[in-house]
């Protein structure tokens, strides 16, 4: 069983990864034997989880590089710098992502609708497209994006993001069908409400939280440590079969 999910020698990229379900992932793949590269905004964060991992996991096993999703020169920093010190990428989890906006599309202002889907689908597809090639060439790698449960449905508060979201599905799902036959895997995972800083203000107010987990089958809010094993999963052997699929992790929301 321990060898379908052993990242031994393997080198991954985690986005958004100082703090929520991108921290949880980086966590969980160095525990499963990879080299992780911790990537945020700013560099303090990223190097207090970096140094946490390395703590737990050996020294080396994770590094810490800032980088705003925004800039494609910062990206590319990202994964030149990677190669330099890991010396090439085998897994990529695109999981960071922006919403400015609540409420209505109606209120949306172009540079709030513009920045959602420039963060949340544009940069993921920078990324990947910088980190790719040597995948392809090797034939061999693992590229995931957090989406989210909002991309299977509409919604008068956060409808911009959830938008972006839909979109992150289906650029996972044309991926899957270009870097196939070399043997490259595109996934999205789609969370439901989990307890993060990101989406404190759904879990914060009550009466969002009621309405969010009142049909919900398992009747709580996610924890961002319950989206980790589904990375795992997908970057691992035992998700070697497995591409262009979106993977809810939501407590049953969805089915309600």
């Amino acid at each position: 069983m321990g060898a379908l999910f052993d990242l031994s020698g393997k080198s991954a990229i985690v986005t958004g990864s100082s703090r929520g379900i991108g921290k949880a992932i980086a966590e969980r793949l160095a525990e499963h034997g990879a080299h992780v590269v911790i990537s945020s905004r700013k560099a303090g964060p990223c190097e207090e989880v970096a140094t946490s991992i390395n703590e737990r996991f050996g020294p080396g096993r994770a590094i810490a590089i800032a980088a705003n999703i925004s800039a494609k020169e910062d990206l590319q920093r990202l994964v030149d710098e990677t190669n330099r010190q890991f010396g090439k990428i085998d897994i990529l989890v695109c999981n960071a992502a922006t919403n400015p906006y609540f409420g209505p599309m109606a209120g949306i202002a172009d540079d709030q609708f513009s920045k959602i889907l420039q963060n949340n689908v544009i940069s993921n597809h920078w990324l990947i497209a910088m980190v790719a090639p040597q995948m392809l060439e090797r034939r061999d790698g693992a590229i995931v994006i957090i989406s989210s449960i909002g991309g299977l449905k509409g919604s008068d508060l956060i409808g911009a993001y959830n938008i972006s979201k839909a979109a992150d599905f289906q650029l996972a799902r044309n991926l899957a069908v270009e870097f196939g036959k070399q043997n490259v895997r595109v996934n999205c995972i789609a969370p439901g409400l989990i307890r993060t800083d990101f989406a404190r203000a759904l879990w914060e107010n009550p009466e969002i939280l009621k309405g969010a987990l009142g049909p919900t089958p398992l009747g709580r809010i996610g924890e961002p440590d319950e989206i980790a094993g589904c990375a795992v999963f997908l970057a691992s052997p035992a998700g070697s079969y497995v591409t262009g699929q979106a993977f809810v992790v939501d407590g049953g929301a969805t089915i309600v």
